[in-house]
This record gives structure tokens, sequence and C-alpha cells, in this order.
């Protein structure tokens, strides 16, 4: 009998020592409504070097090349051009006179500034102001040791009255000869010396500064 109550004490004691160890917390997954969500850490971006349209780190696109060739361009004949104000003559309406203008001429060179200064010869913006040389042709211009040498053909158009004639050459003169360095003139028609530019006042070769 002691022996029956002594195996059923063995099992009671086995059932609780079981019960006790599955009532322990197990190790496992939560259950929290935070399961599955992870921790996110924001790395900042390092600066990344611009690039240009070829994709290519630090080095000028072709585009920027030639922009930057065309500014240096721009600025060399910027420096390299001059300007000055020279004084231009003209006629009236009627032909009574000439008249003086101050206009600014640009050029790279002396010689270029005497067929910028002819050039202003041949035209005007004021009604009051009449070009002597507007319809004649330059057809060369040189310059050597103080003479200039100018070469030019003269369209029937480009013929003027005695009083015309005379205001041209002197219109000329005036305007040339208003460079410290210009000694002389030389004016040709077509390549050849001529007596009278138009045929009514005689021409020297060459008209000289007085």
């Amino acid at each position: 009998m002691n022996k029956k109550w002594w195996c059923t004490g063995l099992i009671a004691l086995v059932v609780v020592i079981g019960t006790g160890c599955g009532d322990k917390p197990q190790a496992g997954p939560s259950n929290s409504t935070n399961e599955g969500q992870k921790e996110v850490v924001t790395v900042p971006e390092k600066e990344v070097p611009a690039t240009n349209a070829s994709g290519d780190k630090g080095i000028e696109s072709t585009e920027d090349v030639d922009k930057d060739k065309g500014k240096d361009k721009a600025k060399e004949e910027q420096v390299s051009s001059k300007k000055e104000t020279i004084s231009v003559y003209y006629t009236d309406p009627q032909e009574m006179e000439l008249k003086q203008s101050k206009l600014e001429i640009t050029f790279e060179d002396d010689l270029q500034k005497y067929k910028a200064a002819f050039k202003a010869l041949q035209s005007s913006n004021n009604d009051e102001l009449i070009p002597l040389w507007g319809k004649v042709e330059l057809k060369s211009l040189d310059m050597k040791n103080g003479a200039i040498t100018m070469d030019i053909h003269l369209p029937d158009e480009a013929r003027l009255g005695s009083g015309g004639e005379m205001f041209a050459l002197e219109s000329l003169q005036k305007t040339l000869f208003q460079f410290d360095e210009v000694k002389s003139i030389e004016l040709l028609v077509d390549g050849q010396q001529v007596e009278s530019l138009m045929g009514h006042a005689d021409l020297e070769h060459p008209m000289t500064k007085n």
C-alpha cells in the first residue's frame, strides 16, 4: 500500500514540475505592433562633382570651350580696334559752302583709318550735309612715306558742276590732311593721272598739304 502511494506521489511531482516548465516564457518573435519594422538610418549623400553633357567630370564640353574661345576672340578684336573722332566735310543742299561735321570712325591700323575717313565722306545722316563723294567708287588706297595714293572710278552719276567739283577736292584734302602724317594725296582715276577730276578744275599731281 505504501508503495502505491509512493508511486502516485512521484507521478504527481513529475506533473507539477512539467507544468512549471511549460509556464516559463519562451524566447521568440515579439507579437507587438512593431513586429517586422526595421530602423532606417539615412546616410547623407556625398556631393557628386558636376558633370557636363558628355558625362566627363571636371572636363569642359566642346560647346563650353567654343564659347570661351569666342569670348576671347571678341576681347582681342575689341582691344585691337581703335576709335577716333575726326572732322568730315560736306556741302549744303545748294552747294554754296563746305560744312564740317564730327564723326567717330573705327579702324585697326592707319591704312584702314584713311579708308574709313574716305567712307565717311560718302554718306551723311543729316539732310543739311550733302556728301560730295557718295557715288564715287574707291578701287584702292595706299600710304607710303606720308604720301597717300588713291585710285577711284568715277561713274557719270558721280560727276558734279564746277562748284561741286571744287568743294569735292577741298573736302577730300581737309578730311585727309587733318592727319599729321599725311603730307600728299595722289588721286588717280581708273589708274590714270587726269588733268581734271570732273572737267572743271585742274587736278594737281599730287595734291600737297599747305
